[in-house]
């Protein structure tokens, strides 16, 4: 028997009855049909042209590239046995750009050889049909792609409304509650005058939660921002006068706990590839969650070196540790940690959640160091430029 005619054959050994096209929910699909025999895409284009599927044909690899470039299809329907440019490598040209990596990828081939099919699906196809194929098989294969890709790609306009929504609701929250929280600073600071406590505490108490709830829509756009809109962009930076700008940032409010902040930073610069604005959020995090968890009267220590090819930013402090559970979750979102801030301020469990994230986007690496009871020791890792 011929190629062609091994891989048309239809399964069954007596005439098909017409395959009835159940309904279609998911609507009409482009569907790219990949095969060196052109009677192969006939067969294949007829069974779903019936469906109401637009079928695009193509006899190579290359030819199939191109057709994706003009206009990438829902679903690719791929032999994998072709002169040339083989099925797999096609497959993984595909996957390898960003625009078309999402598209459902069938191979439909005469080989019925295990490791064959294992190589397509690693290459990135998402099923194997082998020829000659059952045209009732062929429709619900297509089918169930199809319907996957189709709740693939509803789940993330979803997922994107969701976000934009968020995002709009978020920024008109900063504004609504700066305007209330300096409102509530006015309001505190005239209360003396008023001589009456409850109103004294109305206002402190206006003044203490608008503060919490800017602080955590604050952490709520940063934390959105790291999982979808933030583009890093490293450059040379000195990372000793990055730790020298934040801590001089948080002086002052270290100085109302009363915990001093001790320095180790060396003459010369020290050097690393790293985002200017990731960088700057990474130690105002650090800093300012050692001085949230510290009690009044400890000490912080900040210290800056090279280190292993690596360019090392180092923050310990004196306050509660962490608990092996701690440990375990504490770079998860939202996460409720065992040590609480030592000032009343406000903790959304997402600070070092956001930290990991950019440290990890410049290339980094963050490892924390903490016996319960004996403080934390924070140690951000940075490459050093070439």
């Amino acid at each position: 028997m011929s190629r062609t005619a091994q891989m048309v054959a239809p399964a069954e050994s007596k005439p098909a009855a017409p395959v009835p096209v159940p309904p279609d929910d998911i609507g009409p699909a482009r569907i790219l049909v990949v095969d060196d025999q052109p009677a192969n895409v006939q067969i294949v284009g007829a069974v779903l042209g019936r469906l109401g599927h637009e079928i695009i044909p193509a006899s190579d690899g290359a030819t199939a590239l191109k057709r994706v470039a003009l206009r990438p299809p829902d679903l690719i329907l791929l032999d994998l046995m072709m002169p040339g440019m083989n099925g797999c490598d096609v497959c993984l040209q595909l996957k390898a750009n960003p625009e078309w990596k999402e598209i459902p990828v069938i191979f439909l081939s005469a080989a019925d050889d295990k490791d064959l099919i294992v190589r397509a699906l690693d290459s990135g196809g998402v099923d194997y049909i082998t020829k000659p194929f059952n045209q009732a098989e062929l429709i619900s294969r297509v089918r169930t792609q199809l319907a996957l890709k189709t709740a693939r790609d509803r789940l993330k306009q979803l997922v994107e409304d969701k976000d934009e929504l968020l995002g709009i609701i978020a920024h008109d929250l900063i504004n609504y509650l700066v305007g209330m929280n300096m409102s509530a600073g006015v309001l505190c600071r005239q209360t003396d005058r008023l001589n009456d406590e409850r109103i004294t505490k109305m206002a402190e108490n206006i003044l203490r939660t608008s503060a919490q709830s800017l602080t955590f829509v604050k952490d709520f756009l940063a934390n959105s921002k790291t999982d979808h809109g933030f583009t890093f962009k490293t450059a040379i930076v000195n990372l000793t006068d990055f730790a020298i700008a934040a801590v001089e940032q948080f002086a002052e409010v270290a100085q109302q706990k009363k915990i001093q902040i001790q320095t180790d930073f060396p003459v010369d610069a020290v050097n690393a590839l790293a985002d200017f604005s990731a960088l700057d959020q990474v130690l105002d995090n650090l800093i300012s969650n050692a001085i949230k968890f510290s009690p009044p009267g400890k000490q912080i220590f900040v210290s800056v070196c090279s280190r292993n090819n690596q360019a090392v930013f180092v923050i310990r402090d004196e306050g509660p540790g962490f608990t092996v559970e701690d440990k375990a979750r504490m770079f998860r979102r939202y996460a409720r940690l065992s040590a609480r801030p030592t000032g009343g301020e406000q903790s959304t469990g997402l600070g070092l959640s956001i930290v990991r994230k950019l440290v990890l986007g410049m290339g980094g690496q963050l490892s924390c160091e903490s016996v319960l009871g004996n403080g934390a020791e924070f140690t951000v890792r940075l490459p050093l430029p070439v």
